[in-house]
């Protein structure tokens, strides 16, 4: 209980120093959001969209899942991108996935079976281990598992270059750039793990 507690103190004081440096802060917030960016991103706790881009309230509107998947049966996630796309206008879609990944390293390794709708969910990320399987196995040990972290974030930039959402608003000349992204929590930094993608 005294973690929530101090939530809720650091929540105050994080109000008053608001209040205090950008007096106009909420005032601009309650009218509304125009976010510039579709942050999907794993549920990771030491992940938090915000605060590894150094971004401010109202710049990403943020989708997070175990190991950062964009998954085109997930209708959660496509509402998510439909909204982002439809409706923000949001000019950047990002897929950021980060080394050091539990998601991805248990798809790594061989299911347990005692977390029955994990592994389900990770059924996906076994799927890219095998499209890539070659490549994996001519890496040393040690790469294999940071590689899977990447091919994991650019089988994810695929799905969404294949939605619907992503379709449409190319094809109606909309401005929307895809982009895959890893964090490294060794060092804080940010990594693209290919050049942008854009149809207009």
């Amino acid at each position: 209980m005294d973690e929530l507690r101090r939530i809720f103190e650091q929540n105050r004081r994080w109000v008053r120093d608001t209040n205090q440096n950008d007096p106009e802060f909420f005032a601009r917030t309650v009218k509304g959001q125009s976010p510039h960016s579709l942050f999907i991103g794993c549920s990771d706790s030491r992940v938090a969209a915000d605060v590894i881009t150094g971004t401010k309230g109202g710049e990403l509107f943020v989708h997070r899942n175990i190991a950062n998947q964009a998954i085109p049966s997930d209708l959660n996630m496509l509402a998510v991108l439909q909204y982002a796309v439809d409706v923000l206008k949001v000019k950047n879609v990002i897929v950021c996935g980060h080394y050091g990944c539990g998601g991805v390293k248990a798809a790594q390794d061989l299911p347990t079976g005692s977390h029955e709708l994990v592994d389900q969910w990770l059924s996906h990320i076994r799927q890219v281990l095998r499209m890539h399987e070659a490549e994996l196995e001519s890496l040393p040990e040690e790469q294999r598992y940071p590689r899977l972290v990447e091919l994991n974030v650019l089988e994810q930039v695929n799905n969404l270059r294949n939605t619907s959402v992503v379709q449409a608003a190319w094809k109606r000349g909309q401005e929307l750039r895809l982009n895959g992204w890893v964090y490294s929590l060794a060092d804080g930094l940010l990594r693209s793990v290919e050049p942008e993608m854009q149809t207009v």
